[in-house]
């Protein structure tokens, strides 16, 4: 195996990490990053497997020490179903899936389409930031009504979640730390005295779905709720957020046929918005067991890096995979994992980008980019800065 160094915070690989995933994927199915001291894979059936292997899971082998300061943050962690294995996670799982159902999500559409519609026709002349126009509030104040949190609250979600992801940052600080344990202790509190006024006053939105989800006699313990608020809060925009931005900005830079978006193409297109650039490039697992996988020996308690946008490009699963491709006939990608903890919210992310993204280039039709779009240093996480544009 060999060991490769590359900086996440380096500008070149901020702003292009694909030259180094091409690079790791020549040394072999799987490498050494040195700059995170972790086994990691950007090929595409290694990625797969080890997503679909229940040898490898999200809980640590043993559990690993939390500094005093940052206490309030995992104690929310705990309860996360996207941090836990088997029979917790079954448990958790089930329970979000009685309320967080296809029929609630599809229920969902004409919020959508007004609220894409009203963003976009409320866009200024001149030069903007679709991120902060379009792409942020669109996603937040979606997630905010499917929950039934009151949508003046979206800033403020905004502004915890983006505080609360910066622990997944690569290079974090403990700055950065301070604000995501302050946005975590403002978020419970928040949603706490929300619960609590959704159990005397019970409404049709999700959380009082969630409230009353019961399997086999099981319901969701109030610290449990909270957190999975939190996570289909955070989960439920972040990503979707990139996304859009990412999108758009690809779908500007190839110069793509306005009739990729038509409703006959849309579900390709969007497919391959996620594949080619998609908003979360790395996401870890632990080995259960001494294990081989395509020739490398992993030992219980072995950490991997499962390089999701290095698996998408994969040019032993996808042809031409550097190329955006809209055309691509639409097959499984990564990047809303695979296996146990397949995204809950992958249906709700196509159905926002299904419908927003015609709706924003219907309206504006000669949409241009204003100046060349730059990403953030925000890894694991690739998403832009700002997308300044012309409509």
């Amino acid at each position: 195996m060999q060991s490769l160094s590359q900086s996440p915070k380096d500008p070149g690989f901020v702003q292009n990490p694909y030259p180094f995933y091409e690079r790791a994927r020549a040394a072999g199915p799987f490498f050494h990053w040195t700059d995170y001291d972790l086994t990691c894979t950007g090929n595409a059936a290694a990625v797969n497997a080890i997503f679909r292997d229940r040898r490898f899971g999200r809980e640590p082998v043993e559990p690993l020490p939390v500094p005093p300061h940052l206490a309030p943050f995992y104690a929310v962690e705990a309860h996360s179903m996207l941090e836990l294995e088997p029979p917790r996670h079954t448990r958790l799982r089930n329970l979000v899936l009685r309320a967080f159902t296809s029929r609630r999500i599809a229920s969902l559409a004409p919020d959508i389409t007004q609220l894409a519609t009203e963003l976009a026709e409320a866009m200024p002349q001149g030069e903007f930031d679709l991120l902060t126009t379009f792409a942020q509030p669109l996603p937040v104040r979606i997630i905010a009504r499917l929950l039934g949190v009151p949508e003046e609250m979206a800033p403020d979600l905004l502004r915890w979640s983006n505080a609360m992801v910066g622990m997944y940052m690569a290079g974090r600080t403990r700055e950065m730390e301070d604000r995501a344990v302050a946005a975590t202790e403002a978020f419970v509190a928040f949603l706490r005295a929300y619960v609590d006024e959704r159990r005397a006053r019970p409404a049709d939105d999700l959380i009082t779905q969630l409230i009353a989800a019961e399997a086999e006699g099981e319901k969701l313990f109030t610290d449990e709720l909270i957190t999975t608020c939190i996570l289909l809060l955070n989960a439920g925009h972040e990503a979707t957020v990139h996304t859009i931005g990412n999108g758009v900005k690809t779908l500007l830079e190839t110069a793509t046929p306005l009739s990729a978006l038509d409703p006959e193409n849309v579900e390709a297109t969007v497919e391959e918005i996620l594949r080619y650039d998609p908003a979360l490039h790395m996401f870890t697992r632990h080995a259960y067991e001494d294990i081989e996988v395509m020739g490398h020996q992993f030992r219980r308690g072995d950490q991997v890096g499962l390089l999701l946008a290095a698996a998408n490009r994969d040019p032993g699963n996808w042809h031409d995979p550097a190329r955006f491709n809209p055309a691509r006939p639409p097959k499984p990608h990564a990047s809303f994992g695979a296996g146990l903890h397949f995204c809950v919210g992958a249906p709700l992310a196509r159905l926002e980008l299904q419908i927003a993204l015609p709706i924003l280039f219907r309206l504006h039709p000669k949409l241009r980019l204003a100046a060349p779009p730059e990403y953030g240093d925000v890894y694991h996480f690739h998403g832009l800065k700002a997308l300044s544009v012309t409509a």
